[in-house]
């Protein structure tokens, strides 16, 4: 563990970054590789648990726009997490990696309901943990969800790990050229900016857990191998 800088850690994955170049549903050439570089982070001894998104499947605020009940949207929003929670659980498992699914919403047929003292108990037996089902409430998205269970947990930091996008920038660096990278903000920044890299309310439950989130691009290989030994790369939040 000489080498882990972060020895516990949320993972935020979001649903796109499943899709891979489709863009809808689930690449499954895409999720072995994740659960392959997962398994390498996993045998360094880091304890891991996982939030991911279900944006591979469908968006609530899409689904409100469309002209549906918001809350109803967002339900089936948090049913697609599930969805692909179960297939990176599959896909760890079959490499050999212990893996619990909890979920927000009880179901229990597929997946443990979420209870905090026995996630926790999980990530010390050395099993990684999914998060699934967002926070079980609608009007809440996946980020806040990884604000509030890296609280809960007690995590180290929140890896935030972006499909295609190095760290976080001025603008969106492909649409515009002048966009300027971010080695380093505050969580105050990413407010009082509109960054656009967690929404309003997961950046203020980190700024007040102080919990350090690094932005980073999942597409590169082992890049989250470097961010729980420290190496830098991509944007690190953290303080006021």
């Amino acid at each position: 563990m000489s080498e882990v800088k972060y020895k516990r850690v949320i993972l935020k994955l979001s649903g796109e970054a499943l899709a891979g170049e489709k863009g809808f549903g689930i690449n499954p050439p895409v999720i072995k590789t994740v659960a392959e570089e997962l398994k390498d982070v996993y045998d360094m001894g880091v304890q891991i648990a996982i939030v991911v998104g279900g944006g591979n499947m469908w968006r609530g605020e899409a689904g409100a726009q469309m002209g549906m009940e918001r809350a109803q949207a967002d339900y089936i929003g948090m049913l697609a997490t599930i969805m692909n929670a179960l297939a990176l659980q599959d896909n760890l498992e079959s490499i050999g990696v212990p893996t619990r699914v909890q979920t927000s919403i009880e179901m229990r047929q597929i997946a443990e309901p979420y209870i905090r003292r026995k996630a926790m108990r999980h990530l010390e037996k050395r099993r990684i943990v999914i998060f699934a089902g967002g926070t079980g409430s609608p009007y809440f998205s996946t980020d806040t969800t990884a604000a509030l269970r890296a609280a809960e947990i007690n995590a180290d930091a929140i890896l935030m790990a972006k499909n295609g996008v190095d760290g976080v920038y001025s603008a969106d660096p492909n649409k515009d050229a002048n966009a300027v990278k971010f080695d380093n903000l505050t969580h105050l920044d990413i407010i009082n900016k509109g960054l656009q890299v967690m929404d309003t309310t997961a950046s203020s439950l980190s700024m007040d857990n102080d919990i350090p989130v690094v932005v980073f691009n999942l597409n590169e290989p082992g890049n989250i191998r470097k961010v729980v030994a420290g190496e830098h790369i991509g944007t690190t939040v953290r303080g006021k």
